[in-house]
């Protein structure tokens, strides 16, 4: 075979090549199914992360001040202390009991589900643990015996804002707890002045706490909090329904069981004085108090 030969048998046919057939494009109905299918699995995956990793909570009352106001966003570390059903939506019974159980440390700021309804999430400060004996005297803790340490601080100044004016109103209290603690600024807005104290725990870890007047609960019986339960105070010493009042609904929590803990509070995330207006957006940005975020605990 000659090699002119050879380079003709192996030269390709001229004309055009065929061309491979075109996809159909998506039908409307399969382009629905794919994006119920995607928000489907994106609606899995955020509730899998807000039930075992990170959820927000929002600060509704002033029991935690002066560390947390009202308005004030937090994100919720769920793996802090194990989960149970009250770490779920709804408290779905799926997780029997506590699973990766751990007892939070004295000071811990926590968010739990409250007794005896167990159904609202509230939070609190961590002050007795199994074991502890817990009693306040004259407004003072003492934790096994002896007092906690409590030292003056000046005085925790805070304006009148939008959400705590809506909030006495749903309670019927007044803004400032009473009008002896409200006073005017120097620009003319109405502000409150409360006696701050800082407490310090054994452990040596300390957090500024509000003690402005004379209630009842200031005294209370000696309590040896038993095991697997928790007795948790608010900053706000005159203004928490915590373990110092017996769990009634709307009244006080008592000692909290620790499978009823949602989880440990981690970060700052939003805070707004209330002052917005969905038709003003301009107000979505002068209400929020951004200094406020980014604060860990």
């Amino acid at each position: 075979m000659t090699n002119a030969s050879f380079a003709a048998d192996v030269t390709p046919p001229t004309g055009p090549t065929p061309s491979s057939p075109t996809p159909a494009p998506a039908s409307a109905k399969e382009e629905a199914v794919d994006t119920v299918r995607f928000l489907a699995l994106l609606a899995i995956a955020v509730l899998i992360f807000r039930s075992f990793f990170l959820s927000p909570f929002n600060i509704p009352s002033e029991s935690m001040q002066p560390r947390l106001l009202i308005g004030d966003y937090l994100l919720v570390n769920k793996m802090a202390y194990g989960y149970s059903k009250y770490s779920l939506p709804l408290s779905a019974p799926l997780i029997p009991g506590r699973i990766f159980a751990r007892t939070p440390e004295r000071g811990d700021v926590v968010v739990f589900k409250a007794p005896p309804v167990n159904d609202n999430d509230y939070i609190k400060r961590v002050i007795g643990l199994p074991g502890d004996s817990v009693q306040v005297k004259d407004g003072i803790v003492w934790l096994n015996g002896k007092p906690l340490q409590r030292e003056a601080m000046p005085d925790f100044v805070i304006p009148v804002t939008q959400n705590m004016i809506d909030a006495s109103r749903a309670t019927g209290t007044l803004p400032c707890y009473s009008p002896e603690f409200e006073e005017v600024a120097a620009d003319g807005q109405r502000q409150c002045r409360y006696k701050q104290f800082r407490e310090t725990l054994p452990s040596g870890k300390s957090y500024a706490i509000l003690d402005i007047t004379t209630i009842a609960e200031d005294n209370t019986s000696l309590v040896v909090v038993p095991e697997g339960h928790l007795f948790l105070m608010g900053d706000n010493r005159d203004r928490s329904a915590d373990s110092r009042f017996p769990a009634m609904e709307n009244q006080g929590i008592g000692l909290v069981p620790e499978e009823n803990l949602v989880g440990h509070a981690l970060v700052g995330m939003f805070s707004t004085d209330g002052s917005a207006s969905w038709l003003n957006p301009i107000s979505w940005f002068t209400a929020a108090r951004w200094e406020r975020v980014g604060d860990g605990f």
